[in-house]
């Protein structure tokens, strides 16, 4: 028989409605993680063009993407405006270690409020089921 857990407003939730919305957190949470990941290869690059353009002369030509859009400008032009995003990608950066973090309470508050227990498919230490209490919802994820 499906268990149902109570919502706030007072409707039992079903198993999947409680599995769709345990997948949306972490959905959320793999999307935080990857801009994450862009965001520290972005900084890199910037570093690496930056330490290549110091040692040019300011007045030859480069190019840069900007909005997907190749556009010629000079060395002089483009150094300041690398340096100023390199500035400002750390601080994104922390934001979205926050928000990952908050996301992170958020999945660990939903699984506690649905008693939900996650098993992963190579488990070698599980408990026996008569060890443990019956938990109502369970998740099995493939690692």
């Amino acid at each position: 028989m499906a268990a149902k857990t109570a919502n706030k407003s007072g409707k039992a939730k079903s198993n999947e409605e409680i599995f769709a919305g345990f997948q949306n957190l972490r959905a959320e949470q793999r999307q935080l993680a990857n801009k994450i990941s862009e965001l520290e290869m972005d900084l890199n690059e910037h570093k690496i063009v930056i330490e290549t353009l110091q040692g040019v002369e300011p007045g030859r030509k480069c190019f840069r993407m900007v909005g997907g859009v190749l556009v010629e400008r000079t060395v002089a032009e483009v150094l300041p405006e690398l340096e100023t995003n390199r500035e400002r990608l750390p601080k994104a950066l922390q934001a979205l270690h926050e928000q990952l973090s908050r996301k992170g309470a958020q999945i660990n508050e939903y699984i506690e409020q649905h008693d939900i227990r996650v098993q992963r498919a190579a488990a070698p230490d599980a408990p026996a089921a008569g060890d443990a209490p019956a938990k109502p919802n369970v998740l099995v994820a493939s690692a």
